[in-house]
């Protein structure tokens, strides 16, 4: 099914959209149409410069943009913190929040200043973190959506639950130079999927119609997430790898985006499922729901996942008494 942003999308005059890394590729394309469409956007990003000129960019392509750019670096939880803080102080509603900001395959293993493995502390943990303190207000604001940006490498990807932090799997040991960076990259999509599939679970649970959650992958587009990965430490295989793909089944930015905004946008959406292109092996194509992996709905990793996660950010989600306050749509 051919379904475009232009024609398909809903109308997002007043409501209030918090994309992060937004700044460049699929989160900048993602702002760039949720302006369009008569969203506020929040920029949520790490390099205030780049946002900025981001911003300028939107501007130009929808003179109408109500954008803003607001600091957040995802592999801080302290800047998650001082970002909600903020954000709640001017905003009482919030209707989409998208997850997108992310690295891919670092190498060598390094920590965020919380301790975290990278990549599963700027892929998940960030957006973990994020998605919590925030859930109040998605909770009070009717109709609203929670989307994150995970990749198709999740399909071939493992939870590590009795290591997350691949503290044993980095550099040259269990799973080598090239390996282990991507086993922790597929993990942290995995774990971002799992995280969408458990929290729509809880949220029914507890009586909430809403937000809605969602996980996206775009399939496969060639952004600065790959450009950077195939210029890592060891990574010739994987830059001449990215070269070929961009070459015969690369995406473009504007089709990569479709996926977080068919599950913003599409009404038919129950909670819980992922969105990702609709042609061969999902690597390209117009969006559509695909099957989630098994890992992602397996009760019990799911459940120790969420826990682990509560543990290392300190940040513990409140679902509130049912029907709660909301806040009507605009």
């Amino acid at each position: 099914m051919v379904w475009t942003a232009e024609s398909d999308m809903k109308d997002m005059t007043g409501k209030v959209c918090v994309v992060t890394g937004a700044n460049a590729g699929l989160g900048k394309e993602i702002a760039t149409q949720l302006a369009k469409k008569g969203g506020t956007v929040i920029m949520a990003c790490r390099n205030l410069n780049k946002a900025k000129e981001a911003e300028a960019d939107i501007s130009k392509d929808a003179p109408q943009a109500k954008v803003e750019v607001m600091q957040l670096d995802v592999a801080s939880l302290e800047s998650v913190a001082n970002f909600t803080a903020a954000f709640s102080a001017k905003y009482d509603r919030l209707d989409v929040l998208v997850n997108n900001a992310g690295i891919m395959a670092i190498y060598p293993r390094q920590e965020t200043p919380d301790g975290f493995e990278m990549q599963l502390g700027i892929n998940y943990l960030g957006a973990w973190a994020l998605t919590g303190r925030l859930l109040d207000m998605l909770i009070k604001t009717e109709g609203s959506r929670v989307v994150n940006q995970s990749s198709f490498a999740a399909f071939n990807a493992t939870v590590f639950l009795d290591d997350l932090q691949m503290s044993n799997k980095d550099g040259r040991s269990k799973y080598g130079k090239f390996l282990g960076r991507w086993a922790a990259y597929g993990q942290s999509k995995l774990a971002q999927i799992c995280h969408m599939t458990e929290l729509s679970r809880r949220l029914a649970a507890a009586g909430h119609a809403h937000p809605k959650c969602f996980s996206a992958h775009p399939g496969y587009v060639y952004t600065n997430l790959q450009a950077t990965a195939g210029n890592q430490a060891g990574a010739l295989l994987a830059g001449t790898f990215f070269k070929i793909a961009d070459s015969t089944i690369g995406q473009k930015v504007d089709m990569g985006a479709l996926p977080v905004l068919y599950a913003i946008s599409e009404e038919s959406l129950q909670g819980g499922e992922l969105i990702g292109p609709d042609g061969l092996l999902s690597t390209a194509g117009y969006p559509a729901v695909v099957t989630v992996p098994s890992q992602a709905l397996d009760d019990d990793t799911n459940a120790k996942l969420w826990e682990a996660s509560e543990q290392l950010t300190k940040v513990t989600y409140d679902f509130g008494k049912r029907g709660d306050g909301s806040v009507s749509g605009a």
